[in-house]
């Protein structure tokens, strides 16, 4: 098991997730990691998964769901983990043994992810499908991206919306946050709408700097 992240979405949709969840002490996390092995190996289920809970005012947790795949926002596992989910999950399939013990998990750092979806904030985050002509990623120590797209790319409205994953690995979370709002501000798509300017309004909320975060963050104040 692998402790994983705080989400912040829209309509039940992650925008920003970060690991590792900055409102959770260690004991906290040790209960959770507990309470999702425990539904794992009730389920007898092998491989990749992800268990999610609810947190509320008073730190209790209560149980939501349990996706048996992958999730869009492994890449802050993999960043504060340094261990590739995605060869991992192969391997098992394979039917190779895992020999690697949850002792053996380290985390470093701060990682945050931003999704990119081709919608347009400004108009209730309706779909932007239509051709990249301009197309300028960002770089630099710490970040990732993780996309299909380039320039010439066109977008279709059939798919999910969704055209990349930012994601950033800082020491610490100031610097998480820093280094985020500058890879944002480089990132150019055009002439589609993106979520990019909606990710970076979140980034830099004060209140986002104070953890003060739930599910209705977006809806409240953006």
């Amino acid at each position: 098991f692998y402790e994983r992240d705080c989400t912040i979405q829209r309509r039940h949709q992650k925008m920003v997730e970060e690991s590792p969840c900055p409102v959770l002490n260690e004991r906290k996390r040790e209960q959770l990691c507990e309470a999702a092995l425990k539904i794992i190996k009730e389920a007898e289920y092998v491989n990749a998964a992800t268990v999610e809970f609810l947190l509320d005012k008073d730190k209790k947790f209560y149980f939501i769901e349990a996706n048996t795949r992958i999730q869009v926002e492994h890449p802050v596992t993999e960043m504060v983990t340094g261990e590739d989910l995605i060869k991992w999950q192969i391997r098992i399939a394979a039917g190779e043994k895992l020999d690697l013990k949850q002792r053996d998990i380290k985390h470093s750092g701060v990682a945050i992810e931003c999704r990119i979806n081709a919608e347009d904030p400004a108009n209730n985050f309706a779909p932007s499908p239509g051709t990249i002509t301009r197309y300028i990623p960002p770089g630099g120590p710490g970040v990732r991206l993780d996309t299909h797209v380039y320039q010439g790319w066109t977008v279709s409205s059939s798919y999910d919306s969704m055209i990349g994953k930012l994601i950033v690995h800082r020491k610490t979370r100031e610097q998480a946050i820093a280094t985020m709002k500058r890879a944002l501000s480089e990132f150019i798509i055009e002439p589609i709408k993106t979520t990019i300017p909606a990710c970076l309004d979140i980034i830099s909320h004060s209140l986002f700097a104070k953890n003060k975060i739930d599910t209705h963050f977006v809806e409240r104040n953006l």
